[in-house]
Parts: C-alpha cells; structure tokens; sequence
C-alpha cells in the first residue's frame, strides 16, 4: 500500500493517523465550524462514521487520514492524502478542516508544508493536488498561498448535501515548483507572530 500511514511532527501541530481515539476532540472542533454550504465538515454527532469512512477509504487504498494535533495533543481537525494514484505517484491534499482555535494561524500552512514535504521528499510525487469549491474563496486564497497553480474548475463535479452543484476548482504543485514553494512555506513559518 502506498503511501504508508506516518506521523509527522512540526512546531504547531502533529500529523498522526487519524483513529477513533480522536473522536471526542474532533466533534468539540467540529461544533465550532458548522454552517459553512460549501464545504464537507461533519456534524460533531457526525465526526465517528466520518472517521469510519475515511478508514475505510484507507483500506481500499484511495485515502490516508490524519488527526490534526495542536501542541498539547488535542485533535482540532482532519486532512488527508486522497485520490491517491500510486502508479502515477500523485496524491491530493484534501478533506481537510480545522476548529476555530487553529485557524488563522500557523498550523494550516505547517501542515501543509509537512505533507508536500513527505509527498515530494519521500514518496517521490511527480505532483500535488489540491481541489476545492469554486465558491470557497478562503479556501482558495490559502490554496493560492501556498504556491499552488490554478489548473481549472470543473463543472458541476459533485453533488452537495444540500442538493446544489459544485464547481470545482483545481490546483497543483509539480515536483520542479517544490523547492521554491518549500523556501517559501518555511519563510511563512518563520516569521514573528503577535
């Protein structure tokens, strides 16, 4: 199976398989998320079959979830490798969601550096993919800082819980951009917070 379940470990925040000891901390998060039409976060009574269906996503071999751990181990949010094509070596980065408490702060883009980090350092990825709804305009402005490139929308591509049709946008990196966007995640990084 590729890629392997592994924990990753940064400054903010640690990356660990995403497991049903999480639970509990993630329906706390996920309670104060709710509301937002065009993006997948579940309920906090919700939080358990998603972790079922993203492990059992990981069995098939499409998926590999993480807990998303704040400083003291407390899970405040999930991300994925997903859409993962081995024989192609690319994976998107996707699925991903964070409580209030890790939002606007450094641990979205040092979780993002650590799993381009391992997608282009370990596993060799030719590229990177991140996708998300056209009309998600913070998501695509945090997608758009991390260095990735706008390759198109797709239209009409999914069907959302509340019966409206998403549009698609599409971004990468390629293994060449990684060095630069890496110089440039690390830059973020290490800058002075207030």
């Amino acid at each position: 199976m590729w890629p392997q379940p592994v924990t990753l470990t940064g400054s903010f925040a640690t990356l660990t398989p995403l497991e049903h000891a999480h639970a509990e901390d993630l329906s706390r998060a996920a309670e104060e998320v709710q509301g937002l039409w065009y993006t997948m976060i579940p309920t906090p009574d919700g939080v358990t079959k998603e972790i079922d269906n993203r492990c059992a996503l990981q069995k098939a071999g499409s998926m590999l979830p993480f807990a998303i751990l704040n400083p003291n181990g407390r899970a405040v949010g999930m991300t994925t490798y997903m859409n993962i094509e081995a024989n192609h070596r690319r994976v998107e980065i996707g699925s991903t969601w964070l409580g209030k408490e890790a939002q606007r702060g450094p641990v979205n883009t040092e979780c993002k550096l650590m799993l381009l980090r391992h997608a282009f350092e370990a596993l060799d990825c030719i590229a990177v993919e991140f996708r998300t709804h056209f009309l998600n305009h913070q998501s695509r402005r945090a997608i758009e800082r991390l260095g990735a490139k706008f390759d198109g929308v797709l239209r009409n591509h999914m069907i959302m819980a509340n019966g409206t049709l998403r549009d698609t946008a599409v971004y990468s990196i390629i293994a060449g951009e990684w060095p630069s966007v890496k110089t440039n995640l690390e830059w973020k990084l290490a800058q002075p917070r207030a």
